[in-house]
């Protein structure tokens, strides 16, 4: 049946109507809830807000509303300054990320009152006093303002966008019977289909992410709903910024025209909510509120297609249905959990947005949504972040008790060694609670059938020889020339000093030195041969892991070598390895942002092919937690194990955590604030499972992680923790703090924290012969 109905798109309303008809509300139901959790798994979302009712006057006078008033109940006409201010500190006290701006449509077109209140405020009229509000509220306290001021034209629009994360308005119904005499909307001018459709579509003109839906139960017809629902989706289709569709249920309130109306039961609002979800395409948010509804009812209407419960206040109540308080949130994640679904808060913006927030808000908006979220575009829920210093949560769940069928399925298949699908894997990153406790714990099996307890580590040294990088990497806040605000003066060692820092690695215990830096304008392909031939004179028994896709390609490029017979040529003068690093995100909609001008995604694989074709190995790895989502990091999983497949040549796979502090493209506003502390756990975790068995080693960043979280980590699925460093310098210069180097006896009480024995190992994870072996600092 959904299928069948997914493909009506072109169809009439009536025909989409008769369809419905056709069917029972058990069937569509089925369909609705099929079509929901494909698109939108198990989360259920809300928005954690407080209301601000700017104005309770109002042109309109709608049958069943409670909310407008007239001048003479309703005292000052608008809230001042101060008062909108105070509710919006109070919701942010309480945790709020949202400012519910509700108010009545254009009171000075009707009351004298509204007109000199305005007056007396500085506006001449309530959108342009709207407008001021809502900054105040953003600039003084970070909620983000969501705007429901009745019917705009373009350029009210274009007044609000600067100040709102998104804006809304009830379409209700489509019917123009209902503006008749004797309707629910006669005598309200703003109510008229043809003109809220009108609004509608300005805001998608206007790339403004909009909140609309219907109110059922009023006197409408099952296919006037339909017909409404039909409108809604081929504006979205047009304009694609319908982020949610509400539908709400009419209560009849005592002391308005419709107080002795009929209320629709729960099985009518089951039925326009399916209705709603098959008409709109599985995608679309559908929101009820939860206030309207006894509480047993609420775990129906998610079977039914909802998958939000929209904005609940822990500080303001529902000032449209005052009759009605919201539930407590307790309450309300027990309704959720009870229909099988987990209760999570979003922003004011819907998730597809907020992650789209510089093409959907205003830049000063746009910066504040994007530092706020993670991958999928809800808000972060701790306050880690990579490379910061901050302790690691202990909020998240790590026994698994009731786990899905769904995320078990694709565990089990990843056990027995099958490639798991781009869907498989977002499915795996979208993970929460007993999903992501069952993730990491099959991760820490998978770890110990391939690679056993012991955990590894190597004693190295970092030479990076310049920061000076011809090349404008956004994330860089290491390199010199290109960005030039950046910590640290910009520098290029010669090559004696590189041959001293090798030596001295080698004195202190080190087995490896890796080699890297940024592309000097002076560089060319003999320079990297001139640095293999330093080391080696210096140190000549040390492992030289070297050099980045981009380096090698730039060193081929400058003489005029197939990368082959260059990759040949830097193996002979004594390269043992190559680092995996430029590989960022291996997708070129994510390299487009973030490194434009860097190798390619086909590049950087063409590079590894080539080098392990030529009997040199590689470790891979991604950098993530900036502008990408969880589809790219699927798409590089698949990439680096498609390559492994084929050519057997990585020895690990290492997870690089975004540290966003002096990053460019953070401070200019274009990027997130790294991953979550949970988006991090998973992110080795299912890199174990995307990639078992096929690489064995995954590696933690005790940079990015610091030692408590990498501590988590190992018990996630990572069995590898990195070098020793000794001279670490890239992540300090984005603002990390954990340090330059973390010794063998730093390495062993990690190990010991989480009871696990260790040892030290080569770059290619072989033991370390005994008088190179490092057990304790030098002294």
């Amino acid at each position: 049946m959904t299928l069948d109905l997914l493909y009506l798109s072109e169809d009439e309303a009536v025909g989409i109507a008769t369809v419905l008809r056709s069917r029972s509300l058990g069937d569509m139901m089925e369909a609705a809830e099929a079509m929901t959790v494909a698109a939108h798994g198990r989360r259920v979302t809300y928005s954690r807000k407080v209301f601000i009712p700017l104005t309770k006057l109002c042109r309109d006078v709608c049958h069943y509303c409670t909310f407008a008033t007239t001048p003479a109940r309703a005292g000052d006409a608008y809230l001042g300054r101060d008062e909108v201010l105070a509710i919006a500190r109070a919701g942010a006290a309480a945790g709020c990320r949202e400012a519910l701006f509700t108010l009545g449509d254009r009171p000075e077109a009707r009351y004298a009152a509204a007109r000199e209140a305005l007056s007396g405020l500085g506006h001449d009229s309530t959108l342009s006093y709207l407008a001021e509000m809502a900054e105040l509220v953003f600039r003084e306290t970070g909620l983000l303002p969501h705007l429901n001021p009745g019917l705009m034209i373009g350029e009210d629009y274009a007044q609000l966008r600067p100040h709102a994360a998104s804006m809304g308005i009830m379409l209700e119904s489509s019917s123009d019977r209902l503006c008749a005499r004797g309707g629910p909307h006669f005598g309200s001018p703003d109510k008229t289909p043809a003109l809220r459709l009108a609004a509608i579509e300005q805001a998608g003109r206007a790339r403004v992410p909009f909140t609309t839906g219907l109110l059922i139960g009023i006197g409408e017809t099952r296919d006037e709903q339909v017909e409404a629902l039909v409108a809604i989706r081929d504006l979205n289709r047009r304009y694609g910024h319908i982020q949610e569709v509400i539908i709400q249920n009419f209560r009849a309130k005592p002391g308005t025209r419709m107080a002795d109306h009929a209320e629709p039961s729960l099985d009518d609002h089951l039925w326009s909510i399916a209705a709603a979800r098959i008409i709109l395409g599985p995608q679309m948010t559908i929101q009820a509120p939860p206030n309207l509804h006894d509480r047993v009812d609420l775990a129906p209407l998610i079977r039914a297609g909802v998958n939000d419960w929209g904005g609940v206040s822990p500080v303001t109540p529902d000032h449209v249905n005052p009759e009605a308080p919201w539930p407590h949130l307790e309450i309300l994640e027990d309704a959720t959990k009870a229909a099988g679904r987990i209760l999570m808060q979003r922003l004011a913006i819907g998730p597809r947005y907020a992650l789209a927030a510089r093409d959907w808000a205003a830049p000063a908006i746009a910066t504040q949504i994007l530092r706020a979220i993670d991958g999928r575009g809800l808000p972060k829920v701790d306050e880690w972040s990579a490379g910061h210093g901050d302790p690691a949560p202990d909020t998240m769940v790590m026994e698994p008790v009731l786990a899905s069928r769904s995320i078990l399925s694709i565990l089990d298949a990843a056990e027995e060694g099958e490639r798991l699908s781009e869907a498989d894997i977002v499915t795996l990153f979208d993970a929460e609670q007993d999903d992501f406790a069952a993730i990491v714990e099959r991760a820490d099996r998978l770890r110990r059938q391939a690679v056993g307890d012991m955990l590894t580590y190597a004693v190295n040294r970092n030479i990076n020889y310049t920061n000076i990088c011809l090349y404008k990497c956004g994330f860089c806040a290491f390199s010199k020339g290109s960005t030039k605000a950046m910590r640290g003066p910009a520098y290029r060692l010669d090559m004696e000093e590189v041959g001293r820092r090798a030596a001295e690695a080698w004195d202190r215990g080190a087995t490896e030195v890796c080699l890297q830096g940024g592309i000097h304008p002076d560089y060319d392909g003999h320079t990297y041969l001139n640095v293999l031939k330093t080391v080696r004179e210096a140190a000549p028994d040390i492992h030289i892991h070297a050099f980045s896709p981009l380096e090698v390609t730039h060193g081929a490029r400058t003489l005029a070598l197939p990368l082959e017979d260059y990759l040949a040529r830097l193996k002979e003068a004594g390269l043992s390895t190559l680092p995996g690093t430029a590989a960022e995100i291996l997708d070129p909609e994510v390299r487009a942002i973030i490194c434009s001008d860097k190798v390619t995604a086909d590049e950087w694989i063409e590079v590894m092919r080539v080098a392990h074709g030529v009997g040199l190995r590689s470790t891979a790895t991604i950098m993530f937690g900036h502008v990408e989502e969880y589809k790219h990091w699927a798409r590089h999983l698949l990439r680096i194990r498609g390559l492994q497949e084929e050519t057997g040549g990585f020895t690990e796979f290492v997870p690089l955590p975004f540290v966003h502090m002096e990053s460019p493209i953070w401070r200019k506003g274009l990027a997130r604030s790294g991953p979550s502390y949970r988006e991090a756990v998973l992110m080795h975790a299912v890199a174990r499972i995307a990639l078992h068995p096929v690489i064995p080693n995954i590696q933690v960043s005790w940079v990015k992680m610091g030692p408590e979280g990498a501590a988590a980590i190992l018990k996630a699925g990572a069995n590898d923790m990195g070098g020793t460093l000794m001279d670490e310098s890239i992540t300090r210069a984005a603002g990390g703090v954990n340090g330059q180097e973390f010794g063998p006896r730093e390495m062993q009480a990690l190990a010991a924290s989480v009871g696990r024995p260790v040892r030290q190992r080569t770059t290619l994870y072989e033991p370390v012969l005994p008088r190179r072996a490092v057990l304790a600092e030098p002294s």
